[in-house]
């Protein structure tokens, strides 16, 4: 990596930052300091509705979110609050979902983020918000359509119940999101899931501009065996990037792994973010 030994983790939907526990262990033993963040609603910052805690299922497909207010740019903005204080631009690292954010941050802060590095992340560019990309025919494979509880537009989440003990939903959830790992592991890592992504994330644009956003040098880790974004919509999302800001494409790497690629396959993925470009 150029210029910079500070890494920057940004979780997925529902995520927190102990779930990136193992790409932290990895990355620090290549001789980076590393910062996992919990997003605003997320990890330790969550705020869950109170049927989810009570376990009442019946409520929750109709409780608004705690988070249901919440903005793509309160989020982002928090990020870059976190981001100033450093003596120099780290390289930020985005998974899934997270990678909207990440977008809207080196939108905003260019100056702040040294490198981008998107593991198996949204990228919305040119079709607007990442919920337009998954209207395309590429993400039409993708699992996890039997997850969700009720209206996201009425609840102002995307819900999830973690905490279900239907063993068909624990399926689902387990072939969706963590095929990379065995049983207990899924279980380990969905019992600190949060139930509600807000629907800000799916529904504001990043606003990403080749000026700004696509000054900063940026890598790509596909997964092949995704079943959560499919490679195809990876692919179309890339394309897209480039386009838009050809100066800075995207450096690949393909990983043969699913969408939890960064516990399934934590040094493979660190090795990639060691050596990925990024400005002085």
């Amino acid at each position: 990596m150029t210029g910079t030994s500070d890494v920057v983790l940004i979780h997925g939907a529902w995520h927190g930052a102990g779930h990136l526990v193992a790409l932290v262990g990895a990355l620090t033993a290549r001789g980076h300091r590393v910062l996992a963040l919990d997003l605003v609603g997320h990890g330790t910052r969550a705020r869950f509705p109170a049927s989810y805690l009570t376990r009442d299922v019946a409520a929750l497909r109709t409780e608004v979110s705690p988070l249901a207010g919440l903005s793509l740019d309160d989020v982002a903005a928090d990020v870059v609050a976190t981001l100033r204080p450093f003596a120099a631009p780290p390289v930020v690292v985005a998974h899934s979902m997270g990678g909207t954010v990440a977008t809207r941050v080196a939108e905003l802060a260019p100056e702040l983020v040294a490198g981008l590095v998107y593991v198996t992340a949204f990228v919305p560019t040119s079709l607007g918000p990442a919920g337009a990309y998954l209207a395309l025919p590429e993400a039409q494979t993708a699992l996890g359509g039997g997850l969700y509880l009720g209206d996201p537009t009425a609840i102002g989440a995307v819900r999830i119940d973690p905490r279900s003990t239907d063993p068909a939903y624990q399926d689902e959830l387990h072939a969706a999101y963590f095929s990379d790992l065995d049983r207990p592991g899924f279980l380990a890592m969905a019992a600190s899931l949060t139930p509600d992504q807000p629907m800000a994330f799916l529904t504001t644009p990043t606003g990403a501009t080749a000026e700004r956003w696509g000054t900063v040098p940026r890598t790509y880790i596909r997964t092949t065996r995704d079943r959560a974004l499919p490679v195809a919509l990876q692919d179309v999302m890339i394309r897209h990037a480039d386009e838009l800001a050809p100066a800075t494409a995207f450096a690949q790497a393909a990983l043969d792994a699913g969408h939890a690629v960064f516990a399934g396959a934590p040094a493979e993925v660190a090795d990639i973010i060691h050596h990925a470009p990024a400005r002085r």
